[in-house]
């Protein structure tokens, strides 16, 4: 389920820039020739993470989300189905974990072009508008329909917000710390969760408290909506729209001022090895993209067919049914998975990805 939180996606679309014609860009693009061929310039030290940090955290406040729809229905699912008047009905149970996934589904189609033709920004503030509007409705149902529907309208949001998390974090964290930031995503996720489920435990005695654990969860996605609004947009999706003045601008807010010139070198590096200006979906199934495709979707197939999901979402029936506190059980969990997570901020950018990998998938199968 989380491992698509960690990669960006290879489907985006690749816009030229080879056709602009305004004079500021064609004085930068030669700078940064410049810049290239005396090797980068003469910045030695990295530039602070300070900066970019606050624009990394807001972004992750998706990842918060995704972990808290996750857990919202565990605990109080039981109580859901009574007060909606489907207690008992299995399927009915199952279909408001699962619509949930299914609006993450359709709303995951659409994350790379919304975040190319609007922008960065934009594609989380639109994500988070769904959020807030299936929550609500979730909140104030009265039946099982009103529940799907709230639960679909929440996995829409869910599925284009991660993708674009992504994304956005590597465009705008340091190399140096690129991983580490990357890690964020992660334990916003199972923070996310954590809250999910420690929000839930009053459920059993307060009548109604269900309603509740929805009605939190519009809180962090109006912040997300509005903080927006004073973060960075991506400077490698500005450069790519041939507006490289204002990629400068977000530079120098996330990196510092004399860090701009080497960073604008770097993406008309980037832009130069670009041997298309699209990549067709065939050629993700062929050919030279065909085994990054393949390995990183065997990974989610393999997180996925682990099984952890059905922890998430049905822990409290399953201890409940084996005799042990849901309450105790469900945090044991949560607070397990974080120490994963931290242990993988420590480690991502000291052994690299394909170590962390390797042995957390041996984990697994121990």
């Amino acid at each position: 389920m989380w491992g698509h939180l960690h990669g960006t996606s290879s489907m985006y679309k690749r816009m030229s820039t080879r056709d602009n014609t305004d004079n500021t860009n064609s004085v930068d693009i030669e700078d940064n020739s410049a810049l290239l061929q005396n090797g980068m310039g003469q910045e030695i030290a990295n530039p602070s993470w300070k900066h970019s940090l606050p624009h990394v955290l807001v972004a992750t406040i998706v990842a918060f989300l995704f972990g808290y729809h996750i857990g919202v229905v565990n605990e109080p699912l039981e109580s859901i189905s009574m007060d909606l008047g489907f207690s008992g009905n299995t399927l009915a149970e199952g279909l408001v974990v699962s619509t949930c996934l299914g609006g993450a589904f359709v709303g995951s189609l659409f994350s790379g072009w919304m975040a190319d033709e609007v922008g960065r920004r934009r594609a989380f503030q639109l994500c988070a508008l769904p959020m807030i509007i299936g929550a609500s409705i979730s909140a104030t149902t009265k039946n099982l329909v009103g529940m799907l529907l709230g639960r679909f309208l929440v996995g829409t949001g869910l599925g284009l917000g991660p993708p674009v998390a992504s994304l956005y974090v590597t465009e705008v964290s340091p190399a140096f710390v690129r991983g580490t930031y990357g890690s964020f995503i992660q334990i916003a996720t199972c923070l996310g969760l954590m809250g999910a489920l420690l929000i839930g435990i009053p459920v059993k005695g307060i009548a109604g408290w269900w309603r509740v654990c929805f009605w939190v969860s519009t809180i962090p996605a109006a912040i997300l909506a509005l903080a927006m609004v004073f973060c960075a947009e991506s400077p490698h999706w500005l450069y790519k729209q041939g507006r490289s003045a204002e990629a400068e601008a977000e530079f120098e807010k996330l990196l510092g001022g004399s860090h701009v010139k080497s960073s604008m070198a770097e993406l008309l590096k980037s832009d130069r090895g670009d041997e298309t200006d699209t990549i067709k979906f065939s050629e993700l199934l062929h050919g030279r993209h065909f085994r990054v495709v393949y390995i990183g979707s065997t990974l989610f197939a393999l997180q996925q067919l682990s099984g952890i999901n059905a922890v998430f979402y049905f822990s409290s029936t399953v201890f409940r049914s084996a005799g042990v506190s849901s309450n105790v059980a469900n945090v044991f969990i949560g607070v397990v998975n974080l120490l994963g997570s931290i242990i993988a901020l420590i480690l991502m950018d000291k052994l690299g990805r394909k170590v962390l990998l390797l042995w957390s998938f041996f984990g697994m199968v121990k």
